[in-house]
């Protein structure tokens, strides 16, 4: 098995100028080799047709509109599925959440939570080019956890997303999915809706 992960927002409190309203991280799940690298082709070609043989990255936060329902559309015929965790950073409370360790931390012990009854013998794969603290932390996270749940998690890895389309196909994703949880927008399940067949859990914290 193969598992994708990459994150939308930052650790930014509420408030402050320029933080996001959401931190959003999702994992994006392949359960057989050749579903992954027919998606990571379909990929490739995308690229070739959208940016005219440019070798640039497909992310959700710089593509046009034309382009994320495109890729998302296209990919959406493939084998994966994916879970997401949100914290809502408008209703935390506490100081724990002031720090970005303890903030990164909470979020991937969240995710993987979710994500662990769907997973076996899984190779992790996360982006090495995203958020620092953020990728520590999961990294810190899931080793702990290959010393007690070997059949879950066999490795974990980081890779720039520049070169791994399907680490783009994991921005994409999580895109899509901090897009809909942004209220007041008449866009916002647009993508979102393109891969909901391929959705497994998505939860929110704080819980309403």
């Amino acid at each position: 098995m193969l598992v994708f992960v990459d994150e939308s927002g930052d650790s930014g409190t509420k408030g402050k100028p320029g933080s996001s309203d959401m931190f959003v991280i999702t994992a994006v799940t392949f359960s057989d080799d050749r579903d992954a690298a027919e998606c990571d082709q379909r990929i490739s070609d995308l690229r070739y047709k959208c940016f005219h043989g440019r070798n640039m990255e497909f992310k959700f936060n710089k593509c046009c509109d034309d382009y994320r329902h495109e890729f998302l559309a296209e990919v959406s015929r493939f084998d994966f599925f994916y879970l997401a965790f949100g914290l809502d950073k408008k209703r935390l409370y506490g100081p724990g959440f002031d720090h970005k360790e303890s903030f990164y931390k909470y979020s991937a012990k969240l995710l993987f939570e979710i994500a662990k009854p769907y997973l076996r013998n899984a190779s992790v794969l996360i982006d090495r080019c995203g958020n620092r603290e953020f990728r520590l932390q999961i990294e810190t996270y899931l080793r702990s956890r290959i010393n007690t749940d070997k059949e879950v998690i066999k490795k974990v890895k980081t890779e720039p997303s520049h070169s791994n389309n399907l680490l783009q196909l994991a921005d994409m994703v999580c895109g899509a999915v901090a897009r809909s949880l942004k209220t007041g927008r008449p866009d916002a399940l647009r993508f979102r809706k393109l891969i909901s067949h391929r959705e497994l859990d998505v939860q929110i914290w704080p819980k309403v």
